[in-house]
């Protein structure tokens, strides 16, 4: 059970390391992550051969489904934004491509949304024509997803179930045109260089969404097997803030053995956001919600083999590879 919907990332800092990932030189091989949309902004920056985002969630895996499905239907970046909102495209699209990010958030702003019934029974017939065996509850999930980005629009944010968002979760607009990453926008949204990364890989059946867990006997098993038959090995590994759960239930040496099994390189890297509440700040900041982190995946192996190793907390600071 979940008492968050995780439409949308609640990580104000997702993109606050990607200067650090092209300077540390994460780049190419196979991508892994977990959790929506977020995902796409890293890998369009990292041109991975493979994406795989796996998640726990079933809803994880339809949502990929129905992005996937938008992806492949829209050629521009004004295009997806219009229909995973449910606004009309503008005609002709391809004199937007060259328009900064923020222009096609204003046009999703100001065009009315349309009666989007018959855009969310297209995408939505779309996504079960993939080959992923799906039933009608599928089907109906991935129709309702859509419906609430419609709805809410550019001030989508992350919702949780009989609690009240806090104050620093960011909206969808927050999301693609900061992230962390400071003025100039960098998310997958930025420019149709970065969105053509990703589009390309999702029209390519490269962007695979898995249902697993990551301290599971199968999921990473199964996804080192496939990543070392192809010879890929792992260049990023975003895991948002899933291992403090995973060291919350006791199943961190699972999950461990389960990284052990990837095939890594010197520059493979496992990408967090540690929150801060009841957990990490940093001294003198005003409350933020997140802020990343990067750590070699072969300095957290050997950290391990370490007797005493020092736990969460301390292993997101001392194991921290430096960042501007």
């Amino acid at each position: 059970y979940f008492d968050t919907d995780n439409l949308i990332s609640n990580e104000s800092s997702y993109l606050e390391v990607i200067d650090d990932l092209e300077r540390y030189g994460v780049s190419g091989g196979a991508y892994l992550g977990v959790g929506p949309g977020q995902n796409f902004s890293y890998i369009a920056h990292i041109r991975p051969a493979v994406a795989l985002l796996v998640d726990i969630r079933r809803d994880n895996l339809l949502q990929h489904l129905w992005y996937k499905a938008l992806f492949v239907e829209a050629s521009t970046r004004i295009e997806f934004l219009a229909s995973l909102f449910g606004r009309p495209a503008p005609d002709p699209s391809a004199a937007w491509r060259d328009e900064p990010l923020d222009e096609l958030l204003r046009y999703i702003d100001t065009v009315p949304a349309l009666d989007a019934g018959a855009i969310i029974e297209r995408t939505a017939d779309r996504a079960i024509s993939f080959g992923v065996q799906l039933t009608p509850a599928d089907r109906a999930r991935i129709m309702a997803i859509h419906l609430r980005f419609v709805r809410a629009g550019l001030d989508l944010r992350f919702q949780s179930h009989g609690r009240a968002p806090r104050a620093c979760y960011p909206t969808y607009r927050e999301l693609v045109l900061d992230g962390g990453a400071g003025n100039v926008p960098s998310s997958y949204l930025a420019t149709e260089r970065l969105y053509r990364v990703v589009r390309d890989l999702q029209r390519h059946n490269l962007v695979i969404p898995v249902v697993g867990d990551l301290a599971g006997p199968h999921a990473l098993s199964a996804i080192a097997e496939f990543l070392t038959s192809r010879g890929t090995p792992v260049s990023a590994f975003y895991t948002s803030n899933v291992e403090f759960y995973l060291y919350e239930d006791g199943v961190f040496g699972r999950y461990a053995r389960n990284l052990e099994r990837l095939p890594t390189d010197t520059a493979s890297v496992v990408i967090r956001s540690v929150f801060s509440r009841g957990r990490l700040s940093r001294p003198g900041e005003v409350e933020v919600c997140s802020y990343q982190s990067l750590q070699r995946i072969a300095d957290l192996l050997e950290d391990l083999e370490q007797p005493g190793f020092p736990g969460y907390d301390r292993m997101v600071v001392q194991g921290a590879l430096p960042l501007r």
